[in-house]
């Protein structure tokens, strides 16, 4: 692959080729980021990449399209039947603009939401100040419980009744536990407001039955079409069919232009993976291998945020240990593990250099790693942390790192 690459502009080939080293001889522990199928890959770089295709298939603004619309259509009949969805946009480009069209379709500027706080699991578009979605409405924020650091629903449901708001969303980008999606939807039916889910982080264990599915019976869910999804980079929302209407004007031609059809027909490609029995494995191995990972990392003294994981998705707080989030990031990198610095429920550090570390499993499990793998991984994390200032300790792990991570080459 890449040949007329490397004809063209050898600096960006060997860039490639050293990224797609640092994934094969690392371990990535980034819950948002997973490994495409090499058939996604091709489709990402294919031919439908020069059409234009502004509307939706059988209502284009340009000609020749016959041919997009059948790509765009296969995938959207594939999504709906993934997830059970009456209706599906697979347009959005990403998670964030995905969120906008919601908003927008369902919301005016100002009309009051609930989601749950950024430093509590939350996502910036859920609410949070400095975004869009905080500066356009009037966000009411809900967090967990201090003593479990998980959803309190009864809290949420008073909470909801007393603001009123118009919209109330669940569905997390660091919370480690099961969502009782069934429960919102209650709250929501109570207080007559529309009950929408983020589902980017779970939609691949959602869509493997081993999370529940919210699509049915929401209003409106979006998603990202990566992490545990395992597909490119971007986002579909699903919804009632009585929503369709707002939901596709507010993608197109409310929020964006001409779709990227060669993105769409990778998506097509990776729902059309998902719908394989196979899937359903992969989706409970993941969770499988969160569980023993986190165990481990218990094992060795870390403390797990609401003390465990349900998902595959793990909070660590990492300063009980001795080491803010900032440095347990930077040492676990210089050893070839790779994760993020997160903030945890109640945090006394700032954004920047929070308590936490948020690891998750979808990478490894798609490079065939199991539970007794999870085991190493632990291991060559805690002796990475407790060598966070010897920078050739670090350089030692990180080849042992290499050599464990040789053995589960998924890019030959």
């Amino acid at each position: 692959m890449f040949e007329n690459v490397k004809k063209v502009d050898p600096l960006i080939y060997d860039y490639i080729l050293a990224e797609k080293e640092r994934q094969m001889e690392g371990i990535e522990l980034i819950p948002s980021e997973n490994l495409v199928s090499p058939a996604v890959l091709e489709a990402l770089g294919s031919y439908l990449t020069n059409k234009y295709s502004e509307g939706y298939p059988g209502r284009r603004y340009y000609g020749g399209n016959e041919v997009v619309d059948k790509v765009e259509q296969l995938a959207i009949d594939r999504l709906k039947q993934l997830f059970g969805a009456e209706h599906a946009n697979v347009q959005p480009n990403s998670g964030s603009p995905a969120n906008m069209a919601m908003y927008s379709a369902l919301l005016n500027v100002g009309d009051k939401a609930m989601g749950l706080k950024l430093t509590e699991g939350g996502h910036l578009t859920h609410g949070h100040k400095v975004n869009f979605s905080g500066k356009l409405y009037n966000f009411v924020q809900y967090g967990v419980s201090k003593e479990s650091e998980m959803l309190d629903y009864d809290e949420i449901r008073k909470k909801v009744l007393e603001e009123k708001p118009k919209l109330l969303l669940s569905g997390y980008t660091a919370y480690p536990r099961n969502i009782d999606f069934k429960e919102f939807r209650s709250i929501a039916d109570e207080a007559g407001c529309y009950c929408v889910a983020d589902i980017a982080h779970i939609a691949g264990l959602c869509a493997g039955g081993v999370h529940e599915n919210p699509v049915p019976y929401f209003d409106v869910v979006t998603t990202t079409t990566h992490k545990t999804l395992r597909g490119p980079r971007s986002a579909v929302i699903m919804c009632k069919n009585e929503f369709s209407e707002k939901i596709d004007k507010a993608v197109f031609p409310g929020l964006q232009g001409g779709p990227h059809e060669h993105v769409i027909a990778a998506k097509a490609i990776a729902f059309g993976e998902a719908l394989k029995p196979e899937f359903k494995d992969y989706a409970s191995q993941i969770v499988k291998n969160a569980r023993v990972l986190g165990e481990a990392l218990q094992d060795y003294g870390y403390r797990l945020v609401t003390g465990g994981t349900d998902n595959h998705l793990i909070l660590v707080d990492v300063r009980k240990s001795g080491v803010s989030g900032i440095e347990a990031e930077k040492a676990l990198e210089k050893a070839g593990i790779y994760c993020n610095k997160n903030t945890i429920p109640f945090e006394t550090g700032s954004p920047w250099d929070p308590s936490g570390i948020r690891i998750g499993t979808p990478v490894l499990t798609t490079r065939g790693m199991k539970e007794s793998e999870m085991k190493e991984v632990a291991s060559f994390m805690h002796l990475a942390l407790k060598n966070k200032d010897n920078d050739a300790k670090l350089a030692e792990i990180k080849n042992k790192v290499k050599l464990f991570c040789n053995n589960f080459i998924f890019y030959k």
